[in-house]
């Protein structure tokens, strides 16, 4: 998509076929990347808890919400989407303006969720490196999946508010997808579309920096433990430094690098894919 697309496509907005400059395949491609990504994620996290034998971390659940939230939103929001193409009829056309609504809340939605769960583990991430005690004593399994919940439950009222009229939904080109109406000036009351659009776009992009907030934070732990384990090293021999380097480093550190690197790819690829739409969202002419 394309900014003129976002924030200059009132041609769209109530048509009934789709443009045909639309591209199919970058969409069968996405929703592939997306299915086959977050199914391969959800093996992954399976076969490392069977070969531990342990139960699910808080880490764990967060990343398993993750995956299963993305993968229901690429298999809701794609199969309209290859209708549309197939049929060469917008969104608008196949299911009137009710059905393009439904769209943009869904889209909205499984955009705001997974970026929250994306934010909790970071958080949760920088509790458990800079604050291990406070961590040992109150995150539990259990405090992942009260989080989850309630991440779901705000995001659920959050992107519901253009049905009460604060804010509104509108159909974008090539009119196979529906999201937050982003074009003020067209509409009888454009503070609530605007401010609907700016608190989207605001939330997000806050979220974001908390993320890289909280794994800058990880990352100066890490290399503070590391430095600590290098000055240890010399009040001891050289076989018995390279023991405890080896047990000390590898045996944790080796763990909490992992979560961290699996982490930052986690958050690029959000990034990524969030903040095109996120800047648009802000951008009102």
């Amino acid at each position: 998509m394309t900014s003129d697309d976002l924030c200059h496509n009132v041609t769209c907005t109530n048509n009934m076929t789709v443009k045909d400059d639309g591209k199919p395949s970058v969409s069968i491609i996405m929703f592939l990347a997306g299915v086959v990504g977050n199914l391969l994620a959800l093996f992954i996290l399976g076969v490392h808890q069977k070969e531990h034998r342990s139960r699910s971390s808080v880490f764990c659940i967060l990343v398993t919400g993750l995956a299963l939230t993305d993968l229901l939103g690429t298999c809701l929001l794609s199969p309209p989407v290859f209708i549309c193409y197939a049929r060469n009829i917008s969104l608008i056309g196949l299911g009137d303006v009710s059905l393009c609504n439904l769209f943009g809340f869904a889209m909205s939605f499984f955009g705001l969720a997974p970026t929250l769960i994306l934010c909790a583990m970071a958080v949760e991430r920088c509790l458990a490196i800079s604050h291990p005690y406070f961590y040992s004593q109150h995150i539990r399994p259990s405090f992942a999946k009260l989080a989850l919940f309630f991440i779901y439950l705000f995001s659920l009222g959050f992107c519901l508010l253009p049905y009460s009229g604060f804010g509104k939904f509108r159909q974008y080109c090539p009119g196979t997808w529906c999201f937050i109406d982003m074009d003020a000036d067209q509409e009888a009351d454009p503070g609530l579309v605007l401010a609907f659009s700016l608190s989207y776009s605001t939330l997000m992009a806050l979220l974001i920096f908390a993320v890289f907030v909280c794994n800058g934070s990880v990352i100066i732990s890490l290399c503070q433990m590391h430095r600590s384990q290098l000055i240890r090293r010399g009040s001891m021999g050289p076989a018995g430094r390279r023991r405890k380097m080896s047990l000390a480093w590898f045996g944790h550190g080796e763990e909490e690098m992992d979560h961290l690197v699996l982490l930052a790819l986690i958050t690029l690829i959000f990034v990524v894919c969030s903040l095109p739409l996120t800047n648009h969202c802000g951008t009102v002419v």
